[in-house]
């Protein structure tokens, strides 16, 4: 199933800001900061990107609820996706 570009435009926007935290995680190793800033922002990072799988499957869920006439859901294949996050 493909998904919608302009519905996923959040997704994009929250991906590009976890790319720009990781930036500044690698850059607060090289400085030798404190670990635990660099855990706080590490947990920060991994709780937005985990975030946007969420909204990639939700998108998708929607998709398959709103257009049931398209391709055909494997509900075993969506709950591996969906437990594939927790």
């Amino acid at each position: 199933m493909e998904l919608d570009v302009a519905e996923m435009q959040s997704v994009i926007r929250r991906l590009n800001r976890a790319r720009g935290q990781l930036g500044g995680i690698v850059k607060m190793i090289e400085e030798g900061r404190d670990c635990r800033d660099i855990v706080t922002q590490l947990a920060a990072v991994s709780k937005a990107v985990d975030r946007a799988g969420f909204a990639v499957i939700a998108t998708g869920l929607k998709e398959c609820i709103t257009n049931p006439n398209g391709e055909e859901m494997d509900i075993s294949d969506m709950e591996k996706l969906f437990l594939s996050l927790a």
